[in-house]
């Protein structure tokens, strides 16, 4: 079946859905999910948002903190154009009824503090931020006629020029269009052909590619791996940020402890209750990720400890109870009174600082293909996000890329350009079969998930990569031969793109000769001024 749009979203999250309510009042949006709307790395993010709301702060603070997180790899005109967006970007979210934290008897927003920050800056609901302003999008995308939102619903392949070449038309132009992308339909099995004027990836984050993580199970890297096959260059993926306080219980999947804990006095403690972050940063326990990340990982590495424990049990029992009600609740079904009890703690991966190459406004090198949020990389995380600013980039770029598809496709109306979207062959699955093997999925998915945390995690080293790479290799050709012989699921869909999103983070990660923001190679332990650039990969042509 095939559908046409104006514009066609891919993914569900904030940027998502902010980027469907800036559009739908100049043409028709689909929203496609491949889970239901509300399934999305936003609904988990407890911090907040950053953005300079106190006469104290200062947009030249803000800026200077997330370039000193960036460790020498940012855009700094990207840097202050997203700083100072900020604080419009949060009027629109009140305007939409997202209800923020508020000082106590009071009007103005209650500001927390978070690590690499200067200044108190998070706006929060709560400890739920993520999931108040997801509610709100959704709210106001189901409200609107003109989007239409397509639950279960995965894309496999964008549908571009290049792709009608490979299918035997001729091509006169060497410049590519995106004219939208084949979904699979999870309910019927049916693989439609969904057409748009404009494409917008932002499918969240990768990190599934690893055993341990904070995110959804959704967060594959499926925009990351979509672009790549299409042709969009994508940068600085071996800046994979592993937060460093994931709860470490067996049934506790997923669950992450805010780092607003530590910026409300919570401290870092090993198996013997020494403190130990002093012996790492001048910022102890508010040093940025990075170095919290590695700290943990090196005193559990030295004392064959299962986690460290992460202390706020100093503070008023009413304090954490009112300041973290979620966190506070949650603690308690896996048996943990973060009252009194220290809480053990582990890094996971949690955050893609790098992504699909755009520019100031999520445009891609393809037309008419946009990429934002943590699908993107964008400019402002560099070599190390400074917390909160993943949503705050999530907003602006959804602002961004909102404004540049409507000129767009209001320039196109005006001037009939070759934006008009062609005939387009439907999917064409001849010669595959149902599979009868899931377990071979299921065990490639699990391989590589592992050999991505033994090799390519919080430490590296050039062995360790290089054994990753040869394994990524032959198991990159498994799951080709695979993939055409079967037809299409979401598992099979999804285990292509973490092989193809592992495959990049290894290659970033052997190219980068030192040790910077995210990245630690113990082979170069020290930062090298050549490689104060971004490490930007392209997929050689295939004719």
């Amino acid at each position: 079946m095939e559908f046409r749009y104006d514009f066609l979203v891919i993914g569900s999250g904030i940027a998502g859905l902010s980027f469907a309510l800036k559009v739908a009042d100049h043409g028709r949006v689909a929203v496609v999910t491949k889970k239901k709307i509300m399934e999305s790395n936003t609904m988990r993010a407890q911090g907040g948002i950053a953005a300079v709301l106190d006469a104290a702060d200062s947009f030249d603070l803000h800026i200077q903190d997330t370039l000193s997180s960036g460790d020498g790899i940012c855009d700094p005109d990207v840097v202050e154009m997203v700083v100072e967006s900020a604080p419009e970007r949060i009027r629109e979210l009140i305007d939409i009824g997202v209800e923020f934290t508020r000082s106590d008897g009071g009007s103005d927003l209650s500001l927390g503090r978070e690590g690499g920050h200067s200044h108190n800056r998070i706006v929060h609901a709560k400890d739920l931020t993520g999931q108040a302003v997801e509610e709100s999008l959704v709210k106001r995308v189901l409200q609107n006629e003109n989007i239409h939102v397509y639950e279960d619903h995965i894309a496999i392949d964008l549908i571009t020029r290049s792709t009608r070449l490979k299918r035997g038309l001729i091509i006169t132009t060497h410049e590519d269009y995106c004219y939208g992308a084949y979904v699979l339909d999870q309910n019927s099995g049916d693989i439609n052909t969904f057409l748009a004027r404009c494409t917008i990836l932002s499918t969240g984050g990768s990190g599934k590619v690893y055993a341990y993580t904070s995110n959804p199970d959704v967060a594959t890297g499926d925009g990351i791996a979509i672009a790549y096959r299409a042709g969009a260059p994508v940068a600085n993926l071996e800046f994979v940020q592993f937060h460093p306080t994931c709860l470490f219980h067996p049934k506790a999947k997923n669950f992450l402890i805010s780092e607003t804990v530590r910026g409300e006095g919570g401290v870092l403690r090993n198996g013997r209750g020494r403190a130990f972050m002093a012996e790492y940063s001048p910022l102890q326990d508010l040093a940025c990720r990075d170095v919290v990340a590695r700290a943990i990982d090196l005193e559990m590495k030295k004392s064959g400890d299962d986690s460290v424990f992460l202390d706020i049990t100093h503070k008023d029992a009413d304090f954490i109870k009112s300041r973290f009600p979620h966190l506070y609740g949650s603690c308690l079904t896996f048996g943990f009174d973060m009252t009194k009890d220290p809480l053990p703690v582990v890094p996971a991966a949690h955050y893609m600082c790098g992504g699909v190459v755009t520019d100031i406004f999520g445009q891609t090198n393809i037309k008419h293909l946009f990429a934002i949020g943590e699908t993107a990389c964008t400019g402002l995380h560099g070599a190390n996000r400074l917390a909160s600013n993943s949503l705050l980039e999530a907003l602006v770029y959804a602002h961004q890329a909102g404004l540049k598809a409507v000129e767009q496709i209001e320039n196109a109306d005006t001037e009939g350009s070759a934006s008009e979207i062609p005939e387009t062959p439907p999917w064409d699955d001849m010669g595959t079969s149902d599979s009868d093997e899931a377990i071979v999925i299921a065990h490639t998915w699990d391989e590589i998930r592992r050999l991505m945390w033994n090799y390519v995690g919080i430490v590296r080293s050039d062995k360790r990569l290089a054994r990753a790479k040869r394994r990524i290799d032959i198991i990159q050709e498994e799951i080709q031969e695979y993939y055409w012989n079967f037809r299409v699921t979401r598992d099979l869909v999804e285990l292509r793109n973490i092989a193809i999103v592992a495959e990049l983070i290894i290659r970033c990660a052997r190219h980068r000769k030192e040790s910077r923001g995210l990245h630690f190679n113990i082979a170069y332990p020290g930062k090298r001024d050549r490689w104060k650039k971004d490490t930007i990969l392209r997929r050689p042509f295939v004719g």
